[in-house]
């Protein structure tokens, strides 16, 4: 607001003596500074964020190698800028080496990525496997093709992790996506089941992990705007019109116009979850469920009679 009163006040005054070429320096510096100083809150918010993610959900302990799968999208290039970010300030000690599959899309740039990873001079290994053709192959056209395409994906990662030694496998999905699959889980699973922030592979030899998980999209859109990271587009999935994922997306989107802070309510639904207030006997045992105080009391008291020897002192039914 200073600022802004400052330059009105000048802009009065240039304009009386006719000096605007001054006036447009002013403006542009102030404009400048700005710009700056939106970024620079940025840039700490996506920091903060993540930190607090790895925290909540300890994804990366002391001497862990991580190994970051770099697809090319904005959500991977920001998660491996802001993890090396963090690894500088970090109070543990651990590693990084960045990961592209190669999966042979026609047309893809393959010098992108390595030149690069080469620029920010740390390790990387960029893995050639031709799942497009598969993919392809199996899938009939206009049909989804991610899938398959992502269960391909998962399984050559899993594989360079162990050949790389990685402990951790981060991905760069974020809160969006997180709420996203939800919805369609929802919707169309009939499950209530979203992204883990992190998750161990049905073998055990893997754990994956998303620090992103607290990020919103559109600070995701902004900073690799900001940073000017060399994005790839996916023309295998990401492009397909008919995917249910898109509707979600969409509705989350019309939500957030409507409704202000409801993408965050639900967000926030997630981690505050009441087993005995849904219909799941697998979460809770509604079955053994006391229908009464009084049938708690009953087996409390019997369980002490019968594991404790406390029949003549508590007796479980007295005379009148």
């Amino acid at each position: 607001m200073t600022k802004l009163l400052v330059f009105l006040m000048m802009a009065l005054r240039q304009a009386r003596s006719g000096k605007t070429f001054q006036l447009a320096g002013y403006f542009m510096t102030a404009v400048r500074d700005k710009t700056l100083y939106e970024n620079n809150k940025l840039e700490k918010r996506l920091c903060r964020q993540v930190g607090q993610a790895i925290g909540d959900y300890n994804m990366i302990e002391n001497g862990d190698k991580v190994m970051v799968c770099l697809s090319g999208g904005k959500d991977s290039f920001a998660m491996l800028d802001i993890l090396l970010k963090l690894k500088t300030r970090a109070p543990i000690d651990f590693s990084i080496v960045a990961v592209n599959l190669d999966q042979k899309q026609p047309g893809f740039p393959e010098h992108v990525l390595p030149n690069y990873l080469q620029k920010l001079g740390i390790d990387f290994h960029i893995e050639n496997q031709d799942t497009y053709s598969i993919v392809k192959k199996i899938i009939p056209e206009n049909k989804t093709t991610c899938s398959l395409c992502s269960r391909l994906r998962r399984g050559i990662l899993y594989r360079v992790a162990s050949e790389l030694g990685a402990h951790k496998i981060a991905l760069g999905h974020h809160r969006d996506d997180i709420l996203e699959t939800f919805l369609l889980n929802f919707f169309y699973g009939g499950t209530l089941k979203a992204m883990p922030p992190k998750l161990r592979s049905d073998d055990g030899r893997h754990v994956v992990i998303r620090p992103l998980a607290y990020v919103d999209e559109n600070d995701l859109i902004r900073y690799a705007k900001v940073q000017d990271f060399p994005i790839i587009p996916c023309n295998l999935c990401g492009s397909q019109e008919n995917l249910k994922r898109v509707e979600m997306k969409q509705l989350l989107h019309e939500w957030r116009k409507k409704y202000p802070g409801r993408v965050e309510t639900m967000f926030n639904a997630l981690s505050k979850v009441t087993p005995s207030h849904l219909l799941d006997t697998k979460q809770y045992d509604f079955v053994g469920l006391p229908n009464s105080r009084v049938d708690q009391e009953e087996q409390v008291m019997t369980f002490a009679n019968k594991n404790l020897g406390l029949e003549d002192a508590f007796p479980l039914f007295e005379d009148a």
